[in-house]
């Protein structure tokens, strides 16, 4: 399993910016997704998260309202849009995957049991 996060960069406040994670692997449309960061002065936290089905997601509060999470499987591809940035959101954001949850709920958007991880990206917002 090989995950590639991008997109990031600097954005000013009130801006918007779309990350991409590029997925590969053995049966890679039973991979649940999810995207996670880590701010200043926090531990990490999930972000957004969709099940291997592309239907249901999950939202940090923080995020919620102003951000999706489409799901490409032709592409092997998860986005995270951005909008309405504030500096707060700045971090390191990184995509992982669980791998075999698709395998026995399709349904399930946790982002709990993210085992595979790719390098992250920086994403910078300027006041």
């Amino acid at each position: 399993v090989q995950l590639q996060a991008s997109g990031g960069g600097l954005v000013q406040a009130g801006g918007s910016l779309r990350l991409s994670c590029e997925y590969s692997g053995r049966n890679a449309a039973y991979y649940a997704i999810g995207w996670f960061r880590q701010v200043l002065g926090k531990g990490r936290e999930g972000v957004s998260c969709i099940s291997s089905s592309g239907v249901y997601a999950y939202y940090t509060d923080s995020m919620k309202g102003r951000s999706a999470i489409p799901r490409d499987n032709a592409k092997n591809t998860v986005y995270l849009q951005m909008n309405s940035l504030e500096p707060e959101d700045t971090g390191v954001y990184w995509c992982a995957a669980d791998p075999v949850r698709g395998y026995y709920n399709d349904a399930n958007a946790s982002c709990n049991g993210m085992n595979y991880w790719g390098k992250g990206t920086l994403v910078t917002v300027s006041s």
